[in-house]
């Protein structure tokens, strides 16, 4: 291996190394700030972890220009990674300014927390560059151990605890299915890496009698992640009984770098099994917006409706796949942005309903939120819009570019069913507005909500976003253009 070869491998993984540098980083801060007198140090842990977001997400803007491959091509760091990875950053910068006051609050381990967001971030950044089924599996492992861990971070809940066993086994049942159909494709193509995979899977003397079953257990295994039905039974409780923070971060990272993955390898390595494939991802997107909307409108619980809500905007976040098209891509990957934005601060204000020892907030804490905390209220009422897609907010274009999408790629059926569906969602998001200003306030419900300014800051950043990338959506589609998906170009 020459110099030139090396300088490239590493900076290939440079946005990564940096995560990991700075995981361990929080860790020593912790280790070293044990004790009553270092309390100003150990306060200071959050702020390292979100300086190494921030260090990080400069790395990735200075790394936009040719593609970079590592580990003999089986991962590539290009545009469209690069975009993967800032939609994970946003996740992670924005969860820990949410946690900066929560978590001590909850009794949870600073550091173990800070260094385990940013050690999960790394994995997820290491799955969308991807090109290698069992970089792909490594990467996955690498940030659903993380996910574990938080979702029972806090050992003294009974529901937290519930959720990270539900979230653990489960995982690993939807794991074991994956590397099942790597072998499959394995078997039928004799490569796991993608570019082999479609040559091989091109080469009219090829037996594909693996081939899909193998497709099929691999959907089911990133099904799983990202919450597809009937691979969803997982999420509305582990929403529920994780920390609020974490399932911020849960609901918006997991996603981006599962449907990278997912993406990458279905574009890539089958773009001539489309035939199969895309009506399968169409019935199961069709089905995961349908039973997440309709299930969404019976919770009183935030967290649940929010949890069903994610069940059905990854149905639409798939329709742009199930199209096999570069503006489903491009669709998706806007989707994934705008969708962070609005939802991270939906769950930033949960958490400021929560009572005090409670990780959750009922519908009846909103009651009379209009009137005790009008600017609180119609923060919430902008993301409850945008998540119903309605302008000028991220969420609308959001929608309107994966449905275009499912035109273009000959699904004009399933685009009407996804706006028919997102009329449905309307309703619950409309109903949480609804009671805000509509209902009887609770004075003793109300008068609990305590603001704090890493939370404020936090959800300030995720409004303009929410507000910017509707009123200027070019913001993030021109980081798109130009190469921005140049690596999933059909075949």
């Amino acid at each position: 291996m020459n110099n030139a070869s090396l300088e490239l491998n590493l900076l290939a993984l440079l946005p990564t190394a940096s995560m990991v540098v700075f995981a361990l980083l929080v860790m020593a801060v912790d280790v070293l700030a044990r004790g009553a007198r270092t309390q100003p140090v150990r306060a200071a842990i959050p702020w390292v972890a979100l300086l190494g977001v921030l260090v990080t997400t400069g790395v990735c803007v200075w790394l936009l220009g040719q593609p970079v491959t590592t580990f003999q091509g089986m991962a590539i760091l290009d545009r469209y990674a690069l975009g993967i990875a800032l939609v994970v950053l946003t996740a992670a910068g924005l969860s820990i300014l949410v946690s900066a006051r929560y978590i001590p609050r909850v009794n949870v381990q600073v550091g173990e927390y800070y260094a385990l967001i940013l050690l999960i971030s790394a994995g997820m950044m290491m799955m969308a560059a991807a090109t290698d089924l069992m970089v792909v599996f490594l990467a996955l492992e690498t940030f659903s151990l993380g996910l574990y861990i938080l979702a029972g971070l806090r050992r003294s809940d009974g529901l937290s605890s519930e959720a990270a066993m539900k979230y653990f086994l489960l995982g690993a049942f939807a794991s074991g299915f994956f590397v099942y159909g790597a072998a499959l494709v394995y078997g039928a193509t004799g490569a796991t890496q993608f570019d082999w995979i479609a040559a091989a899977a091109a080469d009219p003397a090829a037996d594909l009698t693996l081939l899909y079953p193998g497709i099929a257990l691999l959907i089911v295994g990133f099904g799983f992640k990202v919450s597809l039905v009937p691979f969803h039974m997982w999420t509305p409780d582990v929403y529920q009984g994780a920390p609020t923070p974490v399932t911020a971060f849960m609901s918006a990272a997991t996603k981006a770098a599962a449907f990278a993955a997912f993406y990458r390898l279905f574009l890539v390595a089958l773009p001539g099994q489309q035939a199969v494939w895309g009506p399968a991802l169409a019935i199961l997107a069709v089905l995961t917006m349908t039973l997440g909307n309709l299930a969404a409108l019976r919770q009183s619980s935030l967290k649940r409706l929010l949890a069903y809500s994610s069940i059905s905007h990854a149905g639409y976040i798939v329709t742009g796949l199930a199209a096999g098209t570069m503006a489903g891509v491009e669709a998706s990957l806007f989707y994934l942005i705008s969708y962070a934005f609005m939802n991270i601060g939906a769950f930033a204000v949960v958490t400021l309903l929560e009572k005090q020892g409670e990780m959750d907030a009922d519908g009846a804490r909103l009651r009379g939120l209009g009137q005790r905390k009008p600017l609180l209220a119609a923060v919430m009422a902008i993301f409850m819009f945008s998540l119903a897609g309605v302008p000028p907010f991220a969420g609308f274009f959001a929608k309107f570019f994966v449905f275009a999408a499912a035109v273009q790629g000959g699904m004009s059926w399933l685009a009407a069913i996804a706006m028919l569906n997102s009329a449905i969602g309307a309703y619950y998001y409309l109903r949480v507005t609804v009671v805000m200003y509509f209902s009887p306030p609770d004075a003793e419900t109300v008068s609990e909500v305590k603001s704090n300014w890493p939370l404020n800051v936090g959800i300030g950043v995720a409004l303009a976003f929410t507000i910017l990338l509707g009123v200027l959506p070019s913001l993030w589609t021109s980081l798109l253009e130009s190469g921005a998906v140049t690596a999933l170009a059909l075949r």
